[in-house]
């Protein structure tokens, strides 16, 4: 995908705005959140976006997911986007975003994420979960289609743990998975 010059001053717009606020947001106190946290979906909104900005997965992560800001820039500029912050309790914890063509019918996790923060207390999974159960309310939806880069630390045994299984393609240098509903 080729992206225009409104769509990259927005990313250049929201890359700024995450940085300015990461600060403040890391001098703030943080939020305990307990592994018995309800988790939810949300809309992202203009009073979450700074703190869904401000979601980081671990360094060693980076090079599996886009960042936040390009996820919810390139959401605005595609009509079949449909995505949620994932809250733990009442602190967001992670960002979600669903390739959504009831048309086709057609349904992939386009994005995924959890602050490296919050990592490891089941909200991950339980996220997912929703989205499986959201995708399964969807026009003809069979499938679930998600992608992982195929590298060391790679979400890929995660993903099979939830009964995703590699289809032997490859997407964008990107191995492919599916869930059957």
């Amino acid at each position: 995908m080729v992206l225009g010059v409104p769509a990259l001053n927005i990313i250049f717009t929201l890359h700024r705005t995450a940085f300015a606020l990461s600060s403040a947001f890391m001098d703030a106190e943080e939020t305990t959140v307990t592994a018995d946290a309800v988790v939810t979906l949300r809309e992202v909104t203009g009073d979450s976006l700074r703190a869904i900005l401000n979601l980081k997965v671990k360094p060693e992560q980076e090079r599996f997911v886009a960042s936040n800001a390009v996820s919810i820039a390139q959401a605005h500029f595609e009509p079949k986007a449909w995505f949620r912050a994932i809250y733990a309790g009442e602190t967001p914890v992670g960002f979600l975003m669903l390739y959504d063509d009831p048309d086709a019918p057609e349904y992939y996790l386009w994005r995924y994420m959890i602050d490296g923060r919050y990592q490891r207390l089941g909200f991950g999974r339980q996220a997912l979960n929703l989205l499986i159960d959201h995708v399964r309310t969807r026009p003809g939806a069979r499938e679930l289609l998600l992608s992982y880069v195929p590298d060391e630390g790679s979400p890929e045994p995660f993903y099979a743990s939830l009964g995703f299984a590699n289809t032997g393609e490859v997407h964008d240098g990107e191995n492919v998975m599916r869930l059957v509903l």
